[in-house]
């Protein structure tokens, strides 16, 4: 089995517990345990905290320490602005197809970075 399907098939067994009547906490703690995942193979050598991160280097400059310049601190990113950025790119960040970051991944990614409610 390859790489892609089974990062699909976690984040797929998430969305499966939701409507098989798992706890909501659990359905969500295991989709942002997915998040993290797919964070850490595809978002974190650009984003991640510290120094030599691309990502996290223009986002500093960007923000001027007005806001965190590393993803995973941030506070206001919303699932939506996280899947549009994902899919369409921005600046020297290439958009990533559905063959690399699926769907589901991308439903996991957007809810662990999303602020907690």
């Amino acid at each position: 089995m390859n790489r892609t399907n089974r990062m699909g098939l976690a984040a797929a067994a998430a969305l499966v517990a939701l409507h098989v009547g798992a706890p909501l906490a659990s359905a969500q703690e295991t989709l942002k345990q997915r998040g993290l995942e797919v964070f850490g193979y595809w978002c974190a050598p650009c984003h991640g905290a510290g120094p030599g991160n691309p990502g996290t280097v223009a986002l500093s400059v960007r923000y001027q320490g007005v806001k965190p310049a590393a993803l995973e601190e941030r506070t206001d990113l919303a699932p939506e602005v996280t899947k549009v950025f994902v899919r369409s790119g921005i600046s020297i960040m290439a958009p990533f197809r559905k063959t690399e970051i699926t769907d589901a991944d991308l439903e996991a990614l957007a809810a662990y970075l999303a602020p907690d409610e």
